[in-house]
């Protein structure tokens, strides 16, 4: 019998790539019922003018909502806008020019972004994220995986945090849905060397990456132990494997085509829609009123890794869900980003 919190787990026993079986974002939307059904909610999505950006906001758009995505290309985030209202259905979609990787862009644009919504918003998607870029500081001197990944919406929770809890009803809470990946089994926090400044010799792309990712879980789990009595949850995503995004622009592009001829990697990968139907169903589905704190993958609670079966595997790390630690991150990001 299927789990109510893995709705869609046999759509997953044996992916066989991009458009197969397994569910996509308006697939969820239709699936949940919700064609046109929440106007008048407000989301914001970071990172809503590529790959699975533009998928989470489209099929969000299909439910009526007020959607606003942000990015960095203004011209590129006008032509997204126009692309997903050219449907005719209502609801806005609105662009916000914001830069994760400077601090004082995340309030100004989250500032600006409550100015439009009327001071309202029902659920925050930390959708952008960069990997594998070489090791470099954001403007507010963090390494950058960590300052965009984690730092720049930890700053952007803390701005819209108020909003999030007086948008709750008994009825519908708030929600934040945090994007996470596989990744983040490859390291822990590095609480004592979060930008790499110690030990620089020990910086790789994809570490600075891996921490970002588990960082991301910390926040989800911790916006949960901290603010669910109040109705606002959260939860914590891995989209999985998409070809079709921004994410991959750093690595070298024989590389990608050499990773996609790999057989077990092909099945695996999913097509942007596919991609984006995880963070819908932990956005709107029904299973998640009035909850959180979990790890999500395929659009059901993630179980834990067998790495056994190798970094491929779906599953999160056994320190994934450290109380002790996402708190100390926690206290640590207050001070870094200075919401003390």
């Amino acid at each position: 019998m299927t789990s109510p919190l893995a709705p869609y787990a046999i759509d997953h026993e044996d992916p066989n790539g991009p458009g197969d079986a397994r569910p996509t974002a308006l697939k969820i939307i239709r699936d949940q019922g919700l064609d046109g059904t929440l106007s008048g909610k407000v989301f914001f999505i970071s990172g809503g003018t590529n790959g699975i950006g533009v998928e989470t906001a489209r099929a969000i758009h299909a439910t009526g909502a007020d959607v606003y995505i942000t990015g960095q290309n203004r011209k590129k985030g006008l032509e997204v806008v126009e692309h997903i209202t050219g449907d005719g259905k209502p609801g806005k979609v609105m662009f916000l020019e914001m830069f994760l990787d400077s601090l004082e862009s995340v309030r100004d644009t989250a500032k600006r972004f409550l100015e439009l919504s009327g001071g309202k918003v029902n659920v925050l998607i930390t959708n952008a994220g960069i990997r594998g870029y070489p090791k470099d500081k954001t403007k507010d001197g963090f390494e950058q995986h960590f300052g965009v990944n984690h730092l720049g919406h930890f700053a952007l929770f803390h701005a819209l945090k108020d909003a999030l809890l007086s948008s709750s009803t008994p009825s519908v809470n708030s929600r934040v849905v945090v994007l996470s990946a596989a990744g983040h089994r490859q390291s822990k926090i590095r609480f004592d060397d979060y930008n790499f400044d110690i030990r620089p010799e020990e910086y790789q792309p994809l570490l600075g990456y891996a921490q970002s990712k588990l960082a991301n879980i910390y926040m989800a789990t911790e916006i949960e132990r901290r603010f669910s009595a109040q109705g606002l949850h959260a939860t914590a995503v891995n989209p999985g494997l998409i070809p079709g995004t921004g994410l991959n622009k750093k690595t070298p592009p024989e590389q990608l085509a050499q990773m996609w001829k790999m057989t077990q990697l092909r099945n695996l990968l999913k097509s942007v829609e596919q991609g984006a139907a995880t963070t819908i169903w932990a956005a709107v589905g029904k299973e998640w009123e009035g909850k959180g704190g979990k790890f999500l993958e395929n659009a059901q609670v993630s179980p834990p890794a067998d790495e056994s079966k190798g970094p491929l595997s779906i599953g999160y790390a056994e320190y994934a869900y450290d109380v002790d630690a996402a708190k100390r991150l926690w206290e640590d990001s207050l001070r870094m980003v200075g919401s003390e």
